[in-house]
């Protein structure tokens, strides 16, 4: 079993320590890694991600080989593996390595893994909502509430309830009990029965949790916890948050995007919602009046085009080709020359990328005056698709389809218009 130097002292970024065995790529193991006799490296474990970092292996020849840690991870025999970008060579069981972790994300870890036991315990503390999962991500964190939605306010007054405790600076420690005496210290979450001995993590006269994670010394180096937004999941209420430096980089770029925003508007920052909200209701408004505005134009080309159409065998067939509408203008126009009252079929076609068909008919009517000839729609397509290979169908009365960039639609429309008449 690896000896876990970050159990005693998180902010342990340098160590000394041997090689135990060297993990060779096999078909088992998809990567080159080591285990060592004891490591400062944490392995994602309990949410929380691993570290990265670097070991320098002395070789035999008196010379030495950096070796790149990208991630580490748990065995199931308690050992850690330390996965290793392509080295020119494992080194050999017994060999001396020096550790040296990335400091700048231990800190960032830390600060993150504190954070979530101050805001888990205010929001116990506060609201009586319990964590029951935790996950840190590279941009944010997160916790998952037993509670199918947490308000506003709560999401505020337990942001201020955490950021309280950071500024008093309580010490945060570490200490071992064993499991009897932990069912006694009222901890915030009892971790399974699977241990004889607990790490425990104390944050003075506030929270006492078992956990296996780096945290920062006192509160106050958590930095600040900035609650995100929240969402509902299927295990309750997911609360994003950030924290330290992480809320400091995630704070700049809000900002910046809000500046940016703001000088679109010609507005200060707090305006920019109302300006928001204010062009959202002009955007709407303008597409209303669009839609109005395509379906009159629709309606007039399609009595246009109706009534310069003479009748034949009950009918009229109506040819147009769009070369400056899309697919969606097309099919009004079909639809507003079916329904027109006149026995009609309409084949229109628009040539704007991708170039599409539309091929539609009046219902038909089965008796009087307003019966006249009809065709099905859906296999007059696909019989011309088939020659350009473009595909599509639909039903008798309306049909629609795609075809290949640079065919002739309008023959194809002739094509169509020909059949029909034969």
């Amino acid at each position: 079993m690896t000896k876990r130097l970050y159990y005693d002292k998180s902010a342990t970024h340098e160590f000394e320590s041997v090689v135990e065995a060297s993990l060779a790529v096999s078909a088992e193991q998809n990567r080159p890694g080591i285990i060592l006799r004891e490591t400062a490296f944490y392995p994602t474990s309990g949410g929380q991600v691993h570290d990265t970092g670097w070991l320098t292996v002395e070789a035999e020849d008196g010379n030495s080989d950096r070796l790149r840690v990208t991630e580490v991870a748990d065995m199931e025999d308690g050992r850690i593996v330390h996965y290793l970008e392509t080295p020119p060579k494992l080194p050999v069981v017994g060999a001396k390595v020096s550790g040296r972790i990335d400091a700048a994300r231990r800190r960032e870890h830390m600060q993150q893994h504190t954070g979530q036991h101050v805001l888990s315990a205010a929001f116990i503390e506060l609201y009586q909502l319990p964590t029951v999962s935790f996950h840190m991500g590279d941009d944010y964190c997160s916790i998952d509430l037993d509670a199918p939605s947490v308000t506003l306010k709560q999401i505020v007054g337990a942001e201020t309830r955490a950021n309280e405790i950071v500024f008093e600076n309580r010490p945060v420690r570490v200490r071992y009990v064993s499991r009897a005496e932990a069912e006694t210290l009222g901890l915030r979450k009892l971790p399974p029965a699977d241990r004889d001995e607990l790490r425990l993590i104390e944050i003075a006269d506030f929270d006492l949790s078992a956990c296996g994670g780096t945290h920062v010394g006192a509160s106050g180096q958590i930095g600040s916890i900035v609650l995100r937004k929240s969402e509902k999941t299927r295990q309750g209420t997911r609360v994003e948050f950030v924290c330290g430096d992480r809320a400091v980089r995630m704070a700049r770029r809000d900002y910046t995007a809000l500046s940016e925003a703001a000088a679109l508007f010609s507005a200060k920052l707090w305006d920019v919602p109302e300006q928001i909200r204010k062009n959202a209701e002009e955007i709407r408004l303008l597409r209303k009046q669009k839609e109005d505005s395509l379906e009159q134009l629709a309606e007039l080309v399609a009595m246009a085009d109706l009534n310069a159409q003479s009748e034949k065998d009950g009918r009229k067939i109506v040819v147009r080709v769009f070369p400056d509408r899309d697919m969606n203008f097309v099919k009004l126009f079909a639809q507003k020359v079916t329904r027109a009252g006149t026995p009609v079929i309409a084949l229109a076609a628009s040539t704007v990328d991708p170039p599409s068909l539309v091929f539609a008919q009046t219902a038909p009517v089965s008796t009087g005056a307003a019966a006249g000839k009809t065709a099905d729609m859906g296999a007059l397509l696909k019989q011309v698709l088939s020659t350009v290979g473009g595909r599509g169908g639909g039903s008798r009365d309306f049909a629609q389809g795609g075809v290949p960039a640079g065919s002739n639609v309008e023959q194809l429309l002739r094509q169509a218009a020909g059949t029909i008449e034969s």
